[in-house]
C-alpha cells in the first residue's frame, strides 16, 4: 500500500501503460547526473569492484545496475520501492548475470539484511526520499570498513531552490510523464549538513561534487563517502 500510494508508483504507472519494457542493451557507462556522459564513471565505487557486492537504493528501471554487473563484473542487487519499477527493470535486464532486483523500502531492505557490502549507491533514489537520520545509519550498519556509499541528490538550488536550514524536509515534486506534478518531501541538503549527517552515522565524507547544466545552472550534488 505504502508504494501504491507514492507519487513513485504513478510515474511508474504511467511508464508501463506507454507501452511494453523489452530487453535493452546494457549501458555503456554509470551516470550519476542529468547530464548524460558528464561525471565520474565506477571508479568512484573503489579501484577494483569485479566480484564485489554493491546495492542501489532506489533502481528504477535498472540502467545503472545493469551497467556495473555486465560491463565490470559486479554482483548488484538493485531495490526498489514501486513493483512496477522492478517489474521494468527485470524485462530490460533480467537476462543478465550478476544481478538481482527486489521489490521493497530502501530502509526496510537494509535493516533486515545481515550481509555486509563492498559498496551502497543511489542515484536520484532513496537518499534524499528516505529521513537521513534513519536511513544513513542503517547503510553503514551494512557496508564493510572502508568501503564506499556515493550518491546524487538533486542540487539544493536546483530550481531556485535553497538549501535547507535545519533538518526537516522541504517540498519537492515529482513530474509525471503526462507532465502532472505530485508533492514529495525531499531533504534538500547542502554539502556540510550531508558531511554533518553521514559523520553521526559512522561515515565520514570524501568528496561532495557540483554538476550543472549547460546553461551553468547547478543540477546534481554527488557525494561519496567512506565507512570508518
Amino acid at each position: 500500500m505504502l508504494a501504491q500510494a507514492s507519487p513513485w508508483y504513478a510515474h511508474a504507472l504511467q511508464r508501463t501503460a506507454a507501452g511494453p519494457a523489452e530487453p535493452l542493451a546494457v549501458p555503456a557507462r554509470v551516470e550519476w547526473t542529468t547530464r548524460p556522459g558528464s561525471g565520474p564513471g565506477t571508479e568512484i565505487l573503489g579501484p577494483d569492484l569485479r566480484r564485489k557486492r554493491v546495492v542501489e537504493l532506489g533502481c528504477g528501471p535498472g540502467h545503472n545496475a545493469a551497467c556495473l554487473a555486465t560491463r565490470h563484473g559486479v554482483h548488484v542487487i538493485g531495490v526498489d520501492l514501486v513493483g512496477l519499477q522492478i517489474r521494468r527493470a527485470r524485462s530490460h535486464y533480467g537476462r543478465l548475470n550478476n544481478l538481482t532486483f527486489v521489490a521493497g523500502h530502501a530502509l526496510h531492505y537494509l535493516q533486515a539484511s545481515d550481509e555486509q557490502f563492498d559498496a551502497i549507491y543511489s542515484v536520484f533514489g532513496a537518499i534524499g526520499l528516505v529521513a537521513p537520520e534513519l536511513l544513513l545509519p542503517a547503510i553503514a550498519q551494512r557496508l564493510k570498513p572502508g568501503c564506499t556509499l556515493a550518491f546524487s541528490v538533486p542540487h539544493p538550488q536546483c530550481g531556485n531552490r535553497r538549501p535547507a536550514s535545519d533538518d526537516r524536509p522541504g517540498r519537492d515534486f515529482v513530474t509525471l510523464p503526462d507532465s502532472t506534478r505530485l508533492p514529495i518531501a525531499r531533504w534538500d541538503f547542502d554539502a556540510e549538513r550531508w558531511d554533518k549527517h553521514l559523520t553521526r552515522a559512522g561515515l565520514r565524507l570524501t568528496s561532495a561534487r557540483e554538476f550543472h547544466d549547460a546553461r551553468t545552472t547547478p543540477t546534481t550534488l554527488l557525494v561519496s563517502a567512506c565507512k570508518l
